[in-house]
């Protein structure tokens, strides 16, 4: 029973349809379906097209027998002489009848067994009319006129002075059908030919134009696992060059990501030898002391470095964090910018205490809404603030202020600090990883600015860095870091979920 249950809640094995076959079946399955109804159509024709010889032979022997109909006082008589007959049976066929009538509908001549006409509207005269009966128990295709005997013309309108013969000629079908099979046979024994040569055709052609995929996946198949370069697109088919385009920018994302990774972690390993090695002398140098204030001394060395290492720990995180691509709906949260800075500063007054900086926010009231990740501008912010208090002296100033630039339709972000500020031609390198300031004393890894620049990239912001217009003219110039962000609306995104 357990087995069975198993089984019945295993994911049902996944079909992959041929392309091959998928356009195979779009191409025979109609025709298959066409060539029936081909034939019926061909047979309708093929009727249609025998008929038409077969009725003007038939007018022309019932005009023959209608010519010799004549008016003998108050008899209708025939004169079917020789040649007359001769017509009749011109094709030595014994399937023929004929019938004449007079105005009073009595038998003149001919066969008694061909029918009236139905119908309660007679035809104009001398008009010949075509109609299907039957003559015992055969089908047979009838022609029939009405002669005024005292008119010679068409006439549609009939008074007590018209007298009118029905003359009627009858011949079955077996003749019309010989044709009719003929004609069919002409067409159809051609197709039962052609169509296995098309099939061929079509499996043939089916065959070379799929033998470009087959020669693209053999040149997939044939690559190392580590060759990430773009996929030869020269002897590729037009309908195919999207698909190779699609593959190639894929490769070259995955490239850059692999390309990313290894750089991650040749920093990574870089920068934590010398956290680590000051690690492990300082727990070294505890276990070969004797006294308890040299132990102290070594524990608080090992606590430093533990700190250091941490932090470095956190900030190559968030900069991989940062560096990866972020889905679009995670940018597409409404985030009131004035929030989240007194949110965030907030978490920094206990740290400017400690550096005896007066960090300051100066925000409107009113919301400032921008498009984006809470918590990746949370930590640009949070970067941004980290570089002020540790770049500001004891006793100077730090201000992070949020304001609109309504003319622009942009949120403004500044950091201000009251430091050595930053020399103009550093500004070209103070974003790239692990740069340093030469004479700066300052403890730091050189990433806090990388991860700024990647966050403010990735929500379509800009950077600038200017000096503190209030320390003009004093001995530091201070640094002005602003960063400008597009506004949006609460209508124009999502509304953000709460965590």
């Amino acid at each position: 029973m357990a087995t069975r249950q198993a089984d019945d809640t295993a994911p049902a094995k996944e079909t992959h349809r041929s392309l091959f076959g998928e356009i195979l079946d779009w191409m025979l399955v109609p025709l298959l379906l066409l060539w029936p109804l081909s034939i019926a159509v061909t047979y309708i024709v093929a009727k249609s097209i025998a008929n038409e010889p077969f009725d003007r032979a038939l007018e022309d022997k019932l005009n023959v027998i209608a010519q010799q109909v004549k008016q003998q006082g108050n008899s209708v008589v025939t004169r079917l002489n020789g040649p007359a007959r001769d017509v009749l049976h011109a094709d030595n066929v014994d399937n023929l009848y004929y019938q004449i009538r007079n105005h009073r509908g009595m038998l003149v001549e001919g066969e008694a067994d061909i029918p009236s006409p139905k119908g309660e509207e007679l035809p104009p005269t001398w008009t010949t009319e075509f109609r299907y009966d039957f003559v015992r128990n055969a089908e047979v295709r009838v022609a029939y006129v009405y002669i005024d005997l005292n008119k010679t013309r068409p006439e549609t309108q009939f008074n007590h002075d018209s007298r009118l013969a029905l003359i009627q000629v009858a011949e079955t079908l077996e003749k019309r059908s010989q044709l009719a099979n003929q004609i069919i046979k002409g067409v159809i024994v051609p197709q039962f030919i052609i169509l296995p040569i098309a099939l061929i055709l079509v499996w043939f052609a089916l065959t070379r134009g799929l033998r470009p995929l087959a020669e693209l996946q053999e040149r997939i198949n044939q690559r190392r696992s580590d060759d990430l370069s773009p996929i030869d697109s020269g002897h590729v088919p037009e309908e195919i060059l999207p698909l190779v385009g699609s593959l190639n920018d894929m490769l070259d994302r995955l490239s850059q990501n692999i390309r990313t990774q290894k750089r991650f972690i040749a920093d990574a390993a870089h920068q934590m030898k010398t956290p680590l090695a000051g690690m492990r002398m300082q727990s070294e140098l505890a276990l070969r002391q004797q006294e308890q204030e040299e132990i102290h001394k070594s524990l608080e060395q090992l606590a430093k470095s533990s700190k250091s290492a941490t932090r470095l720990v956190n900030q190559l995180l968030a900069l991989a964090r940062a560096e990866n691509p972020m889905p679009d709906a995670r940018l597409m949260h409404a985030i009131d910018l004035t929030e989240l800075a007194r949110d965030t500063v907030q978490d920094w007054i206990p740290m400017s205490f400690n550096h005896r900086i007066d960090l300051g926010l100066e925000a409107p009231d009113e919301e400032i809404l921008v498009r984006g990740d809470r918590i990746m501008l949370r930590e640009l912010l949070n970067n941004l603030i980290d570089n002020a208090l540790n770049y500001t002296p004891a006793g100077g100033h730090a201000t992070v202020r949020v304001h609109m630039d309504a003319a622009h339709q942009r949120a403004i972000l500044e950091v201000e600090d009251t430091g050595p500020g930053i020399a103009q031609h550093e500004h070209v390198h103070i974003f790239d990883r692990f740069y340093r300031i030469l004479g700066s004393n300052v403890e730091g890894s050189g990433l806090g600015l990388s991860i700024v620049r990647e966050i403010a990239q990735q929500h379509g912001a800009t950077i600038d860095i200017l000096e503190n217009p209030h320390c003009i003219g004093q001995k530091m110039p201070g640094c002005l870091m602003r960063i400008s962000l597009p506004l949006t609306s609460a209508e124009e995104v999502v509304e953000e979920e709460e965590p």
